[in-house]
């Protein structure tokens, strides 16, 4: 059975609550989950820049290396990664080479650069992830921006800009 539009939004907030974990543990506030075509959480993962001083360390990066070392592409089509925010460049990239077939996003990223501003620490490009997507050989559907205020609450009071 697919996922339903109530599914989405329980699972992107989850991806939400996964932000505020990675905030609380002092690094940068963005979680992502991998789900299962059914729905069922596969995997969660968070930014680990600060936590191990990777700076390329983004939940949705984390998470797709993990998935790609554990599922096989074939499974991977059918699955959905749902992310606090929209994909930078590097992890839409990732979501691509691994072979999810589904990303479903809070808030966009332009959004995001226009909350965080120029801050040294996320130098958040203005590129949709569906421009990544588009440039591949294989459809990666985009859902998304959704909950866009709930995720961005996340990130209050965060970044030097704000």
């Amino acid at each position: 059975m697919p996922i339903s539009p109530e599914q989405d939004l329980a699972l992107l907030r989850r991806s939400i609550e996964l932000a505020q974990e990675s905030r609380d543990r002092g690094d940068h506030p963005f979680g992502a989950l991998l789900a299962s075509p059914d729905g069922e959480i596969l995997l969660e993962d968070m930014n680990t820049g600060g936590v191990k001083g990777d700076r390329t360390g983004h939940a949705e990066r984390n998470l797709m290396t993990a998935a790609s070392l554990k599922y096989d592409v074939d499974f991977l089509r059918g699955c959905t990664m749902y992310t606090s925010a929209e994909p930078c460049a590097m992890c839409a990239g990732s979501v691509y080479w691994t072979g999810v077939g589904r990303v479903v996003h809070g808030m966009s990223e332009k959004a995001l650069k226009a909350l965080i501003g120029p801050d040294p620490e996320n130098l958040t490009m203005d590129l949709p992830c569906t421009a990544i997507f588009a440039a591949g050989q294989r459809p990666v559907e985009v859902v998304g921006p959704l909950l866009s205020e709930e995720s961005a609450v996340v990130h209050d009071g965060f970044w030097v800009g704000l």
